[in-house]
């Protein structure tokens, strides 16, 4: 059970590392006229990630096992999302946010998928519970996030269309 909570301890110091990136980003952002999207949402995502990592661990208090094809999954998950936070650069928020006059980035893994983040978090919100043995706050999350990206990638798409 250590080994599972230094991991979630982990991840939500790279969330904390998000949310800095995430800041600075904004104030940088709102500063050249961005503007924000589907603001309505956002509480929802942050409770969602939270609720995860707080399932997961009260669900692995339980089920006491490690399961190492789903850390590897997250680990995989965590290098994705920060090629897609290197590759943004600036443009990169937890929110939805356009900068006029800002191109749309096609680069690193933008080349290959159009929402790679999405696909990190789709990744880790299944694997990160499992590797605790968490499954029912795997699939819970995995539900609930599912109908989240749903609005979250009509609102991003919208306001990538605002750049044209």
């Amino acid at each position: 059970m250590r080994g599972f909570l230094a991991l979630i301890l982990l991840v939500a110091v790279e969330r904390v590392a998000e949310l800095v990136v995430s800041n600075r980003n904004l104030t940088w952002s709102k500063a050249n006229g961005g503007k924000e999207f589907g603001a309505g949402h956002y509480p929802v995502m942050v409770a969602l990630h939270t609720g995860l990592l707080a399932g997961a661990v009260a669900e692995a208090r339980f089920r006491r096992r490690w399961i190492w094809p789903a850390f590897w999954v997250v680990a995989a998950a965590q290098v994705l999302r920060w090629w897609c936070i290197t590759t943004l650069g600036r443009q990169w928020n937890t929110r939805v946010v356009v900068v006029p006059g800002a191109a749309r980035v096609a680069g690193g893994p933008y080349r290959f998928i159009p929402h790679p983040n999405y696909v990190a978090v789709v990744l880790e919100g299944a694997a990160l519970p499992l590797v605790g043995g968490a499954w029912m706050t795997a699939l819970v999350f995995s539900v609930a996030n599912a109908a989240l990206l749903r609005t979250r990638i009509r609102v991003e798409n919208t306001a990538l269309q605002s750049l044209s």
